[in-house]
């Protein structure tokens, strides 16, 4: 299980290593294009069972902190729908992981590119 370090405190979010990849790839691209948005999860019942959420922007500390040494397969279908909610006006909810649908040719991760983003990463 690996954990979120935000600003030098580890949140009460404990997620699989599969899940904190897949969260790290959308939050570090859409930091990283300068765009802020809210970042939300369900608590654990032994905390509650409620909710938090914590507003993220490019000058955040983060911390990904992983418990296995192994980077994981992507799920681009994942990606999507996680990189679709950041930019929504819920913003970035972590959901359970879908089956991957999606090909090289059809998927905005093989693009490198967030869905709705004209850029591209040449030059940077």
């Amino acid at each position: 299980m690996g954990h979120l370090i935000y600003a030098g405190e580890q949140l009460d979010l404990t997620v699989d290593d599969r899940a904190l990849t897949h969260l790290q790839i959308v939050i570090v691209n859409l930091l990283r294009r300068e765009h802020r948005f809210v970042f939300s999860w369900k608590d654990d019942v032994l905390r509650g069972d409620g909710r938090s959420a914590i507003w993220l922007h490019p000058n955040v500390s983060l911390h990904f902190k992983f418990s296995g040494s192994r980077v994981p397969s992507i799920n681009r279908s994942w990606l999507e729908e996680l990189y679709a909610a950041a930019t929504s006006g819920s913003g970035l909810v972590l959901t359970p992981e879908p089956p991957d649908t999606s090909t090289a040719e059809d998927s905005a991760w093989s693009r490198a590119v967030v869905p709705g983003d004209a850029e591209d990463d040449s030059g940077r």
